[in-house]
């Protein structure tokens, strides 16, 4: 496991820290999946690669196995290394048991769950002994899954005694078995993506028992190219023995929001230090501006209940969580509405008006207004009439100050070796290098604050650069470190040859 090593901890269980002290980028862990799959809940999938597939125009005609009569691309019948179907293939072709291709009308194929548990239990039978010592061990949570009757029932039917009865495999797995493996996956899966962008969910026993924390110390990548073999990296400096930690919610999501995300999906509340305090670790991310008073902020008293009050800092104005939560419910089903819109001038507009409005009722950093801004940083030079080469200074500044104020929020939550961190740096240096251009070309700056001002470009391309070059290189931000890297030369070479001419 390299640099990780397992724990038992009395508060987290079986967990992972460090064996030595670790260094920002370091490799702490990788691990190839028990098992990978379509996601719960997904629509046709090709069982081989995974992108959706979808009926003809007779309703009839699918891209089917020959042998199985399961979803099944072309190119993957075709290829005799895509190995991810063989499996259940045996299965089906040896029970009769056909796809029907039933969709629901929000376009989920219920048949389809059964494929990825499935799966991991043929694995089990291949690999014992890693089942055994790797997988049985891990979290499934069955008394808590069970008071969701729904779901579980939907479960037991749909996976479980689909599997032992049509697919005839009852004399294999028993249905707690495979229960058991339902909730290993809903508890424990990681959520991928193919080469080509297509999503799927994967199984990794150790990187699966990563306690979580709302501020991870650790960034995960995995490489479709390699058997969708996951590596972890510490995203900064660690000592030795110290808890290693990643986050199984959106990092940019306010307190109440990450906590009901874990309860409903990891089935437990996170007390982690953001969590406990109410301005986030100071960056009152989930702070009220207070109706009573002109310079005051609301934070939760109690941030992890239900039943918190908010309290104002500077007059002592409470307001009940009930209140608080219907106005933050009004302001998401607004933001909803415009998030919908084609992306265009029309959006980005109206995004920035939410912004304005915002600022008498939310503190300038709350998630919401935050997520505005990200949605703000990626249509400015991208939407027709607010393309790059078209933006005048003032919006050219204005991208860049988005781009600062978000990585402000990153820079608390996600310090270090962050994706999302890496992706606004390199936002950030565009509008910069455009504005000490157009500076000096009107002879409002010097050739040395024009080098100057290059050079400070030149160092968030780095940084990107750094975080982004352990992605995969067929992935999004793979392919955006290719991009930067280039930049980065591009942009050296100009400061080079600038600073010759200032000599």
């Amino acid at each position: 496991m390299l640099k990780a090593q397992l724990k038992e901890d009395a508060v987290l269980g079986r967990c992972l820290a460090t064996a030595s002290s670790v260094e920002r980028g370091d490799l702490v862990l990788e691990e190839l999946p028990f098992a990978r799959g379509p996601k719960r809940d997904s629509g046709i999938a090709c069982l081989g690669c995974y992108q959706f597939l979808q009926f003809g125009e007779d309703g009839d005609s699918l891209d089917r196995c020959e042998l199985c009569d399961w979803p099944l691309c072309g190119s993957c019948a075709d290829d005799d290394d895509a190995t991810d179907h063989r499996g259940e293939c045996q299965v089906f072709s040896a029970a009769r048991v056909t796809f029907a291709g039933n969709v629901s009308d929000d376009g989920v194929c219920t048949q389809l769950d059964c494929i990825t548990p499935l799966r991991v239990l043929l694995a089990k039978e291949a690999n014992p002994e890693r089942w055994d010592s790797e997988v049985a061990p891990m979290e499934h949570h069955e008394e808590e899954r069970k008071k969701d009757s729904d779901v579980w029932h939907a479960d037991r039917v749909n996976i479980a005694q689909y599997l032992r009865g049509p697919c005839k495999l009852a004399s294999r797995f028993s249905e707690e078995l495979i229960m058991q493996v339902v909730g290993v996956l809903e508890v424990n899966a990681f959520e991928a993506r193919s080469s080509k962008g297509y999503p799927l969910r994967c199984l990794f026993p150790y990187t699966g028992i990563l306690a979580h924390n709302c501020v991870p110390n650790t960034s995960r990548s995995i490489y479709p190219s390699e058997g969708y073999k996951i590596r972890l990296r510490a995203m900064v400096d660690l000592e030795e023995g110290q808890p290693l930690h990643h986050s199984y919610t959106y990092t940019l999501d306010g307190t109440d929001q990450r906590q009901k995300h874990l309860k409903q999906g990891k089935f437990f509340s996170c007390k982690c230090d953001r969590c406990l305090d109410p301005t986030e670790l100071g960056t009152h991310f989930s702070s009220l501006k207070c109706g009573q008073c002109a310079e005051g902020y609301q934070v939760p008293t109690q941030p992890t209940e239900s039943d918190t009050s908010w309290n104002c800092g500077s007059c002592g104005s409470l307001t009940s969580n009930t209140e608080a939560l219907a106005m933050l419910k009004t302001l998401h089903s607004e933001v909803n509405s415009v998030q919908a819109l084609e992306m265009g001038a029309k959006r980005l507009e109206e995004v920035e008006r939410l912004l304005r409005k915002y600022k008498s009722l939310l503190h300038p950093l709350h998630f919401i207004a935050t997520g505005l801004r990200q949605l703000l940083i990626e249509m400015y030079g991208r939407v027709q009439g607010y393309e790059m080469v078209q933006l005048p200074d003032h919006q050219l500044q204005r991208k860049a100050e988005l781009c600062r104020q978000v990585l402000r929020v990153l820079n608390t939550f996600e310090p270090g070796l962050s994706r999302t961190r890496a992706m606004n740096l390199y936002e950030l240096h565009v509008p910069l290098v455009l504005l000490a251009k157009s500076g000096f070309i009107a002879g409002k700056l010097s050739g040395g604050e024009l080098r100057a001002r290059l050079v400070d470009a030149i160092d968030l391309l780095k940084e990107c650069v750094e975080i982004l070059e352990f992605e995969d290189k067929s992935s999004q931000e793979g392919v955006l470190c290719q991009v930067a890297t280039q930049a980065l030369k591009q942009l050296t070479l100009s400061v080079e040859g600038l600073g010759s001419e200032l000599d």
